[in-house]
């Protein structure tokens, strides 16, 4: 049976127990009726010496939840996995340039549609000011440029007390009120080929899309022509050898597609709700591996 490894959160992480290991139980589902053992191993027992994981026929970064956490290690480690030529997928050169969510910004000179998106080096009073004048929103969302979960996201309204500047880069854009009513939209590619399509709505009230704050995740059986379109211009304006991308995005109140991010470290690829249970990813890996041996 081909061997393959999976990182999986640094055992001291405690912000997602319970639901990593479902994400792993659901992967390994799917890889197992392929042939392929996915064995599981914390990232952070890698970071500079990654010596074990050269047996591997592949390694795959797909549950490094929490690197954020530790985003000087974490950026050691990618360095040491592209040093050493692991056989990781997707590439480490990729991991890095994917931690940050500022790879925006090139993204939107290659042509892509964001948000209208304000990139800071801080959350502070004078910047939210300035993003509130310059989009004419009533509400902002402000989320860190390395991040992962919603962690540190907030929903900002206009007189909402910021306080002291953190010295943690930023993104702030327009809130969107289509998340409520559309919810987000996630494309899932597995060797290149569109596998599925997943919508995420919030809770009322919520603004939040992820499990662990009650979003609720439906199959888009025919996804729309527009999502479809954007979705291919983000991966041609990527233009790397990826396994896998999730493609997130969502309407605005014109019905322009935007994109929210393009996830290719360590997305969730929603396979309970994936009619194929895994098993276009299993086959895209299946190919990978072929071209490497």
């Amino acid at each position: 049976m081909t061997r393959v490894a999976i990182l999986t959160p640094d055992p001291a992480e405690i912000a997602y127990p319970d639901l990593w290991p479902k994400v792993l139980a659901r992967l390994q589902r799917a890889l197992d009726g392929a042939g392929i053992d996915a064995v599981p191993t914390p990232w952070t027992a890698h970071v500079d010496d990654a010596s074990c994981l050269r047996d591997y026929a592949c390694v795959l970064p797909l549950l490094v939840w929490g690197y954020h956490h530790d985003i000087a290690r974490w950026q050691r480690a990618c360095a040491t996995w592209q040093r050493e030529g692991l056989p990781l997928a997707n590439p480490a050169r990729v991991l890095a340039w994917n931690t940050d969510k500022r790879y925006l910004r090139e993204l939107t000179e290659r042509g892509v549609a964001i948000a209208p998106t304000a990139f800071v080096d801080a959350l502070s009073p004078a910047a939210v000011e300035q993003a509130f004048s310059d989009t004419g929103a009533d509400e902002l969302i402000a989320k860190p440029a390395i991040s992962g979960g919603a962690w540190k996201t907030r929903r900002l309204r206009r007189g909402d007390v910021v306080g002291a500047a953190d010295p943690m880069p930023m993104l702030l854009q327009p809130f969107l009120p289509t998340i409520e009513t559309q919810g987000e939209t996630s494309l899932l590619y597995f060797g290149g080929r569109l596998s599925h399509v997943v919508n995420k709505r919030p809770l009322a009230g919520e603004f939040r899309i992820q499990e662990e704050f009650g979003g609720q995740y439906t199959l888009v059986p025919t996804p729309p022509t527009g999502a479809l379109a954007l979705a291919q211009q983000v991966l041609e304006a990527i233009g790397e050898p990826l396994l896998y991308a999730r493609i997130d995005m969502l309407p605005d109140a014109d019905g322009r597609w935007l994109l929210m991010e393009a996830e290719l470290i360590e997305p969730d690829f929603y396979l309970g709700v994936d009619p194929a249970q895994g098993a276009g990813f299993a086959q895209a890996l299946r190919e990978w591996m072929r071209t490497r041996s």
